[in-house]
């Protein structure tokens, strides 16, 4: 029951006033606004990924994992191989508890397909300081096109939270510059 009802039982007929109808338009004008700035922004903003994403099993991506590994290892950091795949190959890169696995070495300025999978359960991909932030699922393929534009060590941070270990979970993008030397 309203404080007072309007005088006629179909309020749909009772006119608008003019206050109420302009905040109506506007917020239907900002609503167009911020549409089709999602859109803009999603083609030119660098800020949402395009990814594609595949069905994969964990054993699978493990698979073609190791493989790159075994082809393309070049040292270990604290027992984790470090990889150098050439530019334009697949990289592959596994979230576990609690680490990235393996270390990659790209070069500056080269293109790389890099396919993100978990074995275990959810973790967070979050490339660090560039901001990127992907969520990678058991059981699914995540493939970014990244083309690394300045050189130096990058970190992979888990910014899902995955068990006990999470906090330690961490992983490292070197990008070598034009001579192939690690900074």
């Amino acid at each position: 029951m309203a404080i007072t009802p309007p005088t006629a039982r179909l309020w749909w007929k009772e006119p608008v006033h003019r206050t109420e109808l302009v905040w109506i338009i506007v917020a239907f004008l900002w609503g167009l606004v911020m549409f089709f700035m999602m859109i803009w922004w999603h083609a030119t903003g660098e800020q949402n990924l395009a990814t594609e994403t595949y069905r994969t099993t964990p054993n699978a991506f493990y698979a073609k994992t190791e493989a790159m590994v075994q082809q393309y290892k070049v040292r270990d950091v604290n027992g984790v191989p470090v990889v150098r795949p050439p530019a334009g190959s697949d990289v592959y890169l596994i979230g576990r508890m609690w680490l990235w696995y393996p270390l990659l070495e790209l070069a500056k300025g080269q293109t790389y397909r890099l396919h993100l999978s978990a074995l275990d359960l959810q973790h967070g991909f979050s490339l660090q300081p560039i901001n990127i932030n992907v969520q990678v699922h058991p059981g699914y393929e995540h493939v970014l096109t990244v083309t690394p534009d300045q050189s130096g060590e990058f970190s992979i941070v888990c910014n899902e939270f995955c068990g006990l270990g999470h906090h330690t979970m961490l992983g490292k993008i070197f990008v070598t510059d034009a001579s192939g030397v690690a900074p």
